[in-house]
């Protein structure tokens, strides 16, 4: 059975009650007849086993796929840099075997 606490808006009064859930929530002080409200604080949880954490091993193949970029006419960096290689190669051996 599940313990609430409640705190009293008119006298400051904190009270723990343990309730069912099917229950009605208290809304009357005992003390001063004032008004009731629910307090809610955080609540410990462990996730335990493998799955939950970004840096957990996940399988090959995932949901999320990167987005594919768009096409465009201009040529990757990487090629320009390996036709300019090339082209100096070229240009190399034609001078060797002109000397």
């Amino acid at each position: 059975m599940p313990t609430y606490q409640y705190q009293c808006t008119e006298c400051g009064e904190a009270l723990e009650v343990q309730q069912t859930f099917t229950e009605d929530a208290l809304t009357v002080c005992p003390n001063c007849n004032g008004i009731l409200r629910k307090v809610f604080s955080a609540v410990g949880v462990v996730f335990k086993g493998s799955g939950f954490y970004r840096n957990d091993s996940r399988s090959t193949t995932t949901s999320s796929t990167p987005a594919a970029t768009p096409a465009s006419d201009s040529k990757p960096a990487d090629s320009k840099s390996a036709e300019k290689k090339k082209s100096e190669a070229k240009t190399k051996s034609g001078a060797d075997s002109a000397a």
